[in-house]
């Protein structure tokens, strides 16, 4: 499966109390990636909105492997692994630029959620067929 990467570098507001990026900063990088990732795939937001559901985060399992530190830039690389009915596991691995060094790997289920009722929808082929052609369903 193609990754979609996306670069970012750790700004002051990123720092923890130990002087590195925060575990709530790996997070949110994740959710960011993501985001650009639909987003280049012709889904921003606006367009599930049209549709009436749109992606929600189910579950994130999220591993630290190496701390990231002030002005240090991360390559974020995601990708769908698995797709069900209604919702999908994303992958997301962020490396050190400076060494290539993994810093941090998670799994994310999103869930596709209807806008009005908030209950599970299946996935439209249309979307299905943007991210991941490959994958058997």
């Amino acid at each position: 499966m193609p990754r979609f990467a996306l670069e970012v570098t750790a700004q002051p507001s990123d720092i923890d109390d130990v002087n590195h990026v925060s575990n709530l900063i790996y997070v949110r990088w994740i959710q960011e990636v993501a985001v650009a990732h639909s987003t280049a795939m012709g889904w921003p937001f606006e367009r599930y909105r049209q549709h009436g559901a749109v992606f929600v985060v189910r579950r994130h399992e999220i591993d630290y492997i190496a701390p990231v530190m002030l002005q240090q830039t991360v390559r974020m690389e995601t990708w769908i692994e698995a797709v069900k009915a209604a919702s999908c596991v994303r992958r997301t691995e962020l490396f050190r630029a400076s060494d290539g060094q993994l810093v941090c790997r998670g799994n994310t289920l999103w869930a596709f959620m209807g806008l009005a009722d908030g209950k599970p929808q299946r996935i439209p082929e249309q979307v299905l067929q943007s991210f991941q052609p490959g994958i058997e369903r």
